[in-house]
């Protein structure tokens, strides 16, 4: 059997991030490397944010809360209609900022629905089943 002769040195980290153990000295060489690789621009529109929700107005707020409300319990009566016994009623209805118009058509069922802040209008066919 012959002998083998191994050789080893002590390993040693040392971190780089002053946060971490490492040299206060590496500080400006990180902050200036992580500013130069920053592409991130935020964003010119400040409207959609998370914090203008908070900071616009309450009423606002509850007007389209309320019309979201009356549109899903449009949508509700509308499918409980088409696919089970309660009928809803053909006419013109002034909800809110909405009018809402039914109608019965050869296929189906017509609604057409003005917003009427914006004069927007979307025309809906549920057709019979």
């Amino acid at each position: 059997m012959g002998v083998t002769c191994s050789y080893a040195q002590d390993f040693v980290y040392t971190p780089k991030n002053p946060a971490f153990g490492g040299s206060p000295y590496n500080y400006s060489w990180l902050l200036s490397s992580t500013q130069a690789q920053d592409t991130y621009e935020a964003p010119a529109d400040e409207s959609s944010s998370y914090s203008s929700y908070y900071n616009s107005d309450p009423v606002n707020n509850f007007t389209e809360s309320l019309n979201r409300q009356i549109l899903s319990q449009l949508s509700r009566q509308i499918v409980s209609r088409q696919f089970g016994e309660d009928a809803l009623d053909e006419g013109t209805y002034v909800l809110g900022d909405y009018q809402i118009e039914i109608g019965n058509g050869g296929t189906g069922l017509n609604i057409s629905i003005v917003d009427n802040s914006t004069g927007a209008t979307t025309s809906v066919e549920v057709p019979y089943f």
